[in-house]
């Protein structure tokens, strides 16, 4: 009998540590090759989102300042929490050759209904579900949000970070360029 616990015991955490080693496989951070972001970089410059009231917002005229892109969405707790932080830091830094756009991944309707209540003061564009899938392109594997990546005026992506943005992190990321 007490062998036989043993037996099960054993085969028990066998299988506990290859469930914990698939996870910490399939969720450890991806390292993304410098070329493959030099070319998720430069496909994002080309591209362009409407806005809520359905205006372009051309990734392109962004491009020669700091530029924080933020994936959101109205239905994600710590994005929307941290919009207003965003906010205050954009309208603090706009003369400084920052920019801020924020893609939500989103129903239109639901980010439009969002914006009437809590209007931002930098662009908005409607990434929709494809926000999951250029999120990962730019290193977010886990397709999480809130997910902020930083390009440096030059163009280049230089920072990304999966979580809520802190404010020192915001006068960090104005000093990479």
């Amino acid at each position: 009998m007490n062998r036989r616990n043993m037996l099960y015991g054993g085969v028990a955490a066998a299988a506990a540590l290859a469930g914990a080693g698939a996870a910490w496989w399939k969720f450890q951070p991806q390292e993304i090759t410098p070329a493959a972001a030099a070319l998720s970089a430069e496909a994002f410059w080309a591209m362009s989102f409407d806005s809520p009231d359905g205006k372009a917002v051309p990734m392109s005229s962004f491009r020669g300042k700091l530029l924080l892109v933020n994936f959101w969405a109205t239905w994600c707790p710590p994005c929307v929490e941290e919009l207003p932080l965003l906010d205050f830091f954009y309208q603090e830094n706009k003369d400084k050759n920052v920019q801020i756009v924020g893609l939500a991944v989103d129903q239109p309707s639901a980010v439009r209904t969002w914006l009437q209540t809590r209007p931002l003061n930098f662009p908005v564009g409607m990434a929709g579900l494809g926000g999951t899938e250029l999120s990962k392109s730019m290193g977010n594997m886990s397709g999480s949000l809130p997910f902020t990546v930083v390009f440096g005026a030059s163009g280049q992506l230089l920072h990304r970070k999966i979580g809520k943005v802190l404010p020192e992190e915001l006068v960090k990321w104005t000093q990479l360029s």
